[in-house]
């Protein structure tokens, strides 16, 4: 039997993850699995080495804080590859845990091949990245098009496949009459799926509804969350008294949720792409350390933090970052914005622009077949 071990390093990639291993358990039946994932893996029925959240750290200065455990965490996971012996070790996003695995496990079992599922962000910083890559990645698959230049140009084997979560979705629509308020619109709202990223941004955004609250009496706000921190979020929503939101975990009722908002605020990252695909305006917001925040100023060679900016290169989506994130700043930009409608349709239609560039169609399945060829 063949086997696959499925390495990821948050819950983004392990949703990745979990699309391209769905289309490949319906082309073949007879390949095992073991992953370091998270609940969209484990509802696969793969089981994962060890829980998620043990690895995610967000920011350099935790990164250094954390070093020893992380590089203990590294040897664990090359350990338990080498233990397990697959045809193919799966890496997905999270680049600085990843690839660090993936160069080990190479070292010690040059036999393995070595697949890597989103690249690094090598056209924001640290492009000298790439030649290193080619000597321990067998293959390189891309979210975007013009990622591809950086790997042709080292001679790596690369393929474009698109974005699985921007794929066709299921049309069939999910009952959530259970969280429907009379005569409420939906606004949905992205805390983050770190807990360091909530801690910053939800007393942020509670005090945002609130302000809402003085002007829209027609909202009923939804705080999308995992299913890791769904009890941390309605802990800190319960103490916040706010009577019209809800914290929503399910993957299947947030897809609907959002399809029927007026509006996201979310937090800069992967979910941004989803929003946009829904079609639905939304401004985008993050604040970290002030330490972090210089290291990257220093290093980023983009404008923009917003993948659909940074394509565009003009502010598509309105980034309110660092000291601009504040409850005023977001309640500002976004009442302005529904105000005037011309101007959300406007951010839709270069949105959709944008997004036709970076689809397939058949991400997963382009995905699935290269793991498939290299069986």
């Amino acid at each position: 039997m063949k086997k696959i071990f499925v390495l990821t390093g948050e819950p983004s990639g392990d949703k990745l993850a979990s699309k391209v291993i769905t289309q490949l358990k319906s082309s073949r039946s007879d390949i095992e699995y073991l992953s370091v994932g998270g609940e969209h893996l484990q509802a696969l029925g793969i089981r994962s080495l060890y829980e998620l959240n043990e690895i995610t750290y967000l920011g350099f200065t935790k990164v250094l804080l954390n070093i020893f455990k992380i590089k203990e965490k590294i040897n664990e996971t090359v350990d338990g590859i080498i233990k397990f012996n697959p045809d193919i070790l799966f890496s997905v996003d999270s680049p600085d845990f990843t690839l660090r695995v993936a160069k080990k496990v190479k070292k010690l079992k040059p036999k393995i091949k070595t697949i890597h599922f989103v690249a690094p962000k090598v056209y924001v910083w640290r492009e000298h990245r790439v030649k290193e890559l080619k000597s321990f990645l067998d293959h390189i698959l891309l979210l975007f098009p013009f990622e591809k230049k950086y790997f042709d140009k080292e001679n790596i084997n690369s393929t474009f496949t698109g974005h699985p979560l921007l794929e066709e979705q299921e049309k069939n629509k999910i009952d959530i009459s259970h969280i429907t308020k009379k005569n409420k619109l939906f606004f949905s709202i992205y805390p983050g799926s770190r807990i360091s990223e909530i801690t910053v941004l939800t007393p942020i955004l509670f005090e945002f509804v609130r302000l809402m609250n003085k002007k829209y009496t027609d909202m009923f706000f939804i705080f999308h969350s995992t299913f890791d921190h769904h009890q941390l979020m309605t802990k800190l929503l319960t103490k916040e008294n706010l009577k019209n939101c809800e914290v929503v975990s399910d993957e299947t009722i947030k897809s609907q949720v959002l399809k029927q908002s007026i509006f996201a605020v979310a937090k800069s990252g992967t979910i941004s792409l989803e929003i946009c695909n829904a079609k639905i305006p939304s401004i985008i917001i993050y604040k970290m350390n002030s330490i972090n925040f210089f290291i990257v100023k220093l290093l980023v060679k983009v404008e923009f933090a917003n993948i659909i900016n940074i394509a565009a290169n003009e502010e598509i989506i309105p980034e309110l970052l660092q000291s601009r994130c504040n409850s005023k700043n977001i309640f500002n930009t976004v009442d302005e914005l529904l105000i005037n409608q011309q101007t959300l349709a406007k951010q839709i239609a270069k949105t959709q622009e944008i997004l036709g560039k970076f689809k397939t169609d058949k991400s997963s399945e382009i995905a699935s077949s290269v793991l498939l060829n290299n069986l």
